[in-house]
């Protein structure tokens, strides 16, 4: 029985290190993922309708959320 203990023990001494090593180069050679691209779909406004709309849609509201900076 310590026999088999000592045995135990030597074969998780031996691998721990191992299994550390790998653990630090898979780190180190994650990449970073690629941001992705904005694609505007045909159907959305463009910036310039997006402001004109809410120039008119933010008359007489508060300077809050959505409207922040449109309203007067």
């Amino acid at each position: 029985m310590p026999l088999s203990a000592a045995c135990l023990a030597l074969s998780l001494l031996t691998t721990l290190p191992a299994v550390a090593a790998k653990a630090q180069e898979g780190a180190a050679t994650k990449k970073k993922a690629a941001a992705p691209k904005f694609i505007p779909n045909s159907a959305q406004e463009s910036a310039r309708e997006r402001e004109r709309r809410l120039l008119r849609e933010c008359k007489g509201r508060p300077n809050a959320g959505a409207c922040s900076g449109y309203a007067s």
